[in-house]
């Protein structure tokens, strides 16, 4: 069976290391735990504790800067929502002032843009059915009857 320890009677150091070598069928690198002191766990300890003010102050200054960066970036963003939609649409959406104008033969409300473009449609409502002054001129073309 293997002793937890051995060599113990030599005090540590080079002695104890020529009574292992000697007796020791080889060397070998080999990873293994090795118990700190207690000064040792204070260090660590402190280190821990350095090492976590600094991360807490580069996470802060990263946030502010990915605010930054969002910020900078929000305009752009909107920009390529807006250019897909027109895309997708084929088409811009504007508001401007149109022209409306009633068909009583079709009871439709039509509205046109500044180019005379028909850009909306509508069934007329009701108070829209009264005849307007210039209805009839809209019908000849003409200011004269």
């Amino acid at each position: 069976m293997l002793e937890q320890q051995i060599g113990i009677k030599y005090p540590v150091g080079e002695e104890r290391q020529n009574y292992l070598r000697n007796s020791s069928d080889g060397m070998e690198t080999v990873s293994c735990a090795k118990p700190f002191t207690p000064a040792e766990m204070a260090k660590q300890r402190e280190l821990l504790t350095d090492a976590s003010i600094m991360l807490a102050d580069i996470n802060e200054a990263k946030k502010q800067a990915m605010d930054r960066f969002k910020e900078e970036a929000k305009e752009y963003e909107e920009q390529r929502k807006q250019a897909i939609k027109n895309l997708k649409m084929k088409a811009e959406v504007v508001e401007e002032e149109c022209f409306k104008i009633f068909d009583e033969d079709d009871n439709m409300v039509g509205f046109y843009n500044s180019e005379g473009l028909l850009v909306s449609s509508r069934q007329a409502f009701p108070n829209e059915r009264q005849k307007s002054l210039f209805h009839d001129f809209r019908k000849t073309g003409t200011e004269n009857n």
